[in-house]
């Protein structure tokens, strides 16, 4: 065989054996996709605003016309090992917070619940020391 052939030859099976590598590898660790609702709050409940708590979860507010209630559930983009939640939730024409939820928590901390009908809410907490807040939202 001559250089030129086998070294073609070599190029061939590297190459093909770098393709399979390639491909069998797994990919490359992304960043935790954003925790999507889980339904917690009940039947009759819509998404009517959420946040992202940074990297560790998402909370969701929802509200129910037909009981005129607003809920709120914080959920983790990866579930596992206990860790500390937090969530609130109020009429923003209260100064009285005591609907809350609190411990440690493997997926998510709720459902809480308020009748909210024809005011705002304040929603606020965290998630593994990761604050969120919303004051004086959807209103109505």
């Amino acid at each position: 065989m001559t250089h030129i052939k086998r070294a073609l030859a070599v190029a061939a099976v590297t190459g093909a054996g770098a393709a399979a590598l390639m491909v069998a590898a797994p990919a490359a660790s992304a960043a935790p996709s954003h925790a999507a609702y889980n339904g917690a709050c009940g039947s009759g409940y819509t998404v009517v605003n959420s946040t992202e708590v940074g990297d560790k979860g998402t909370a969701y507010l929802t509200y129910s016309s037909a009981t005129g209630k607003n809920c709120l559930v914080a959920i983790r983009n990866v579930a596992g090992d206990p860790i500390p939640m937090t969530i609130y939730l109020s009429r923003s024409d209260t100064e009285i917070h005591n609907i809350y939820d609190s411990g440690d928590y493997r997926s998510y901390a709720g459902p809480i619940y308020t009748d909210a009908r024809g005011t705002c809410v304040d929603w606020w907490g965290w998630i593994d020391g990761v604050r969120f807040e919303k004051a004086n939202t959807n209103c109505g």
